[in-house]
């Protein structure tokens, strides 16, 4: 069976052939802004913002150029690639070797990702310029956003594993570069540490998975992937080393560590790793390998049991976090053990998880915009201990948030709604017991998210001395208005069966029945009884009660880093010692010693001709005797 990413693909032409200014645009701005800011300073002050805000943008419109392109075309003409030039080719005379071309793929999948990306970018962008307005260092900031948007462009329209291999590195970069956008501030640069070094463990597996996917295919571009003359021991082996690089950077069980301590950075940058950029690229790398895991089951259980032991312990996270952006960051890692679980569960599962991506990247966008939002309005502080009473300060930023707060939780009509019970159909389709963990998560989100609610923006003040809350700029509220929207439209996609007619092509998601023993109706009747459930238990133990500001007490569980971490600096800790006392001993030991041996035969040295002659003498006599006694 060969994969039915790339079905006869044509060449870009008409306006397809512009597909490669998509990722030019803001790669472009990234290099004007970080190189030319230190030639004109003053120039880039005043206008480097705007020049990556404009970039962001034009690459948005050109992107939804090209769907519209796409969507007046048949089926059949809408899979395009465009060749820039060969990349590397060590191909020899005997046709053995590795031929790989910058080349670029766009489809059904890539075309939604491609609005994903700089539509929210851009809005994140328009309200960078609101957040960062006093920062000493914005501009280059702003280079950055630019150079992380690329990466994920790269990414997303790579027609091979080695191009998207570049995209994942470059956002691996950008990261480290925004999540330690603070360094002065010594949690920032350890962040920015952590974030990197746990996703190079990720990229390790990817790395393998692309040398795995030549010497299997015979070439590392997604439409030599035919797995009919493949062992299923092989295909288990590549799908697991894919699963190893999209848990680093989905931040799924083992290596989610990283995520929460990527908050440090500044609050856009949370907004773009958690909705339409990072933590995206791992569900992507699944659905993009689907014809691997179709083929190789236990690698798509394994998927399954990281996606569940993930969604209940980044729900778990978000009951006890009292900082707003790590309540949203252990979210998002829930949430993306959702669409991990759709991919894993296959057919049309795969199509779920790009539905619940899409419309994630709404409402999480709008929340942690939000987040900085009710920031801005109280002194950078993020303890949500510290809040209350904050929908009358804030009205807008109350009204925004609770558009995404609805969504998530799955309130009727609104985005998340229809892509979580779509994914809830295919876990029960599954099993009773994978659709009711999925369905317990959905409770826990509904507690997690009101107890965010009510201690925000209801109850008494707990404001501390010398905050005044107030509502941030138009120009930070402007996006925040279009995310709300988002977040109560995106299940528009569902009508009709539109998502899935769009991305059949790209994955085959079968055309059997995939909602299980339940009904659809009764799967979303139970869903939301569900959550009202957890609603009422948050409302209760929040709106009712007094809320003290002291730590909320919670039980901590070892991260991978807690266990790899300690015995790794004791084996560097030891190294050391081995090579300052042993190896540095032994080399410098020998000159040290023959040194002390001079200083010693020195002092024999008088300088005096009467010792000199009165030694040879002695010697001359020592000699004599000798010779005599032998003799």
């Amino acid at each position: 069976m060969v994969t039915a990413a790339l079905v006869n693909p044509i060449e870009a032409d008409g306006v397809f052939s512009l597909l490669w200014l998509v990722i030019a645009l803001p790669l472009a701005g990234a290099a004007l802004i970080l190189v030319g800011r230190p030639l004109a300073p003053a120039l880039f002050d005043r206008i480097g913002h705007w020049l990556a805000v404009a970039l962001a943008g034009a690459s948005f419109v050109l992107s939804l150029v090209l769907f519209f392109a796409a969507l007046g075309r048949d089926e059949e003409s809408r899979q395009v690639v465009q060749h820039l030039y060969t990349w590397f080719d060590t191909a020899s005379s005997r046709g053995d070797g590795l031929s790989v071309g910058f080349d670029l793929l766009y489809d059904q999948l890539s075309s939604l990702f491609l609005l994903l990306i700089t539509g929210v970018g851009t809005l994140i962008h328009v309200y960078s310029v609101g957040y960062m307005a006093h920062d000493e260092r914005r501009t280059r900031f702003f280079g950055y956003l630019n150079l992380f948007l690329a990466a994920m462009l790269m990414l997303v329209l790579a027609e091979n594993y080695v191009g998207l291999f570049l995209g994942w590195e470059g956002v691996g970069l950008a990261s480290y570069l925004l999540i330690g956008f603070w360094q002065y501030k010594p949690s920032a640069a350890a962040a920015a540490k952590k974030a990197f070094v746990m996703n190079r463990v990720g990229d390790m597996g990817l790395s393998l998975a692309i040398a795995l996917s030549f010497v299997t295919f015979g070439s590392t571009s997604f439409s030599s992937i035919d797995v009919s003359d493949t062992t299923t021991t092989t295909l288990n082996w590549l799908g697991i080393l894919l699963l190893v690089g999209a848990c680093g950077k989905s931040a799924q069980v083992p290596l989610q560590g990283w995520l929460l301590d990527a908050m440090e950075g500044p609050t856009p940058v949370s907004a773009l790793i958690h909705a339409a950029t990072m933590v995206t690229a791992g569900v992507y790398l699944i659905v993009r390998s689907s014809a691997i895991f179709d083929a190789a089951d236990a690698a798509s259980t394994a998927v399954v049991v990281v996606a569940l032991v993930t969604i209940i312990w980044g729900a778990a996270v978000s009951c006890v976090k009292d900082d707003i952006k790590k309540v949203l960051a252990g979210s998002t890692m829930s949430q993306i053990g959702y669409m991990m679980l759709a991919a894993g569960l296959g057919g049309p599962g795969y199509v779920f998880a790009i539905f619940h991506l899409l419309t994630h990247g709404f409402f999480k966008a709008n929340m942690f915009l939000g987040a900085g939002s009710l920031m801005h309005g109280m002194n950078d502080d993020v303890n949500l201990k510290h809040y209350g009473a904050l929908s009358r300060a804030l009205p807008v930023t109350f009204l925004t948030f609770a558009m995404g707060y609805l969504a998530i939780i799955g309130f009727p009509g609104f985005a998340g709604f229809w892509s979580k019970d779509k994914i809830l159909e295919v876990a029960f389709a599954e099993s009773w017991l994978v659709g009711l963990i999925a369905l317990l998560a959905a409770g826990v989100t509904a507690f997690y998210m009101t107890r965010l609610m009510m201690l925000a923006f209801f109850g008494r003040k707990r404001w501390l001395e010398g905050v005044h809350p107030h509502e941030s700029p138009k120009i930070m509220t402007g996006p925040l208005v279009v995310l709300a929207a988002l977040s109560v439209l995106g299940g528009v996609l569902a009508l009709g069966g539109w998502i899935e007619h769009w991305l059949e092509p790209v994955v085959a998601i079968g055309h059997g029945e995939h909602h299980g023993p339940l009904p659809v109706w009764a799967t979303s009747v139970l869903a939301v009884l569900v959550v009202a459930i957890g609603v009422a238990a948050a409302a209760f133990a929040f709106g009712r009660r007094p809320v003290t500001t002291e730590p909320t007490p919670y039980l901590h569980v070892p991260h991978v880093e807690d266990v790899v971490v300690p015995p790794g600096m004791a084996l560097t800790r030891g190294t050391l010692a081995t090579d300052k006392y042993a190896v540095d001993g032994l080399m410098s030991g020998g000159p040290i010693a023959l040194a002390a041996i001079a200083g010693e035969l020195r002092k024999a040295q008088t300088g005096y001709v009467r010792s000199y002659a009165l030694s040879v003498l002695g010697g001359t006599v020592l000699v004599a005797l000798a010779l005599i006694v032998v003799s």
